[in-house]
């Protein structure tokens, strides 16, 4: 049984939002590009960085609790929310789920992209 993620409109990695089928126990990032949505994942999914962050609009208590290493690099996430996840370590549960990537990054901030 496949899980529905509804992926929020972003203006470069997905103008018009996307609604895929997800596998549950895939992380949110690798279902993502496996999509054609190219999320950043500069640390390669290795939970160091905070490049894949996203806010997890519905469906955020499907998920298992973040680790204290996420929540530590979560921290230091831009437009970190209260239920803002690293995609690389968030698993799609049984529960649909409607995820939004926030406009900007770490990355982009500190490169100066505004």
């Amino acid at each position: 049984m496949m899980t529905q993620v509804i992926v929020l409109p972003h203006m470069e990695l997905c103008p018009d939002g996307a609604v895929i089928e997800v596998t549950p126990g895939e992380s949110l990032c690798d279902a993502l590009l496996s999509h054609d949505i190219e999320i950043e994942h500069a640390c390669e999914k290795s939970c160091a960085c905070t490049t894949c962050h996203v806010v997890v609009r519905e469906g955020y208590r499907s998920l298992e609790e973040p680790s204290e290493d996420e929540e530590d690099l979560l921290d230091k996430a831009w437009g970190l929310e209260p239920t803002s996840r690293l995609s690389c370590q968030a698993i799609v549960g049984a529960e649909p789920l409607v995820i939004e990537i926030p406009k900007y990054t770490i990355n982009m901030v500190s490169e100066g992209k505004r």
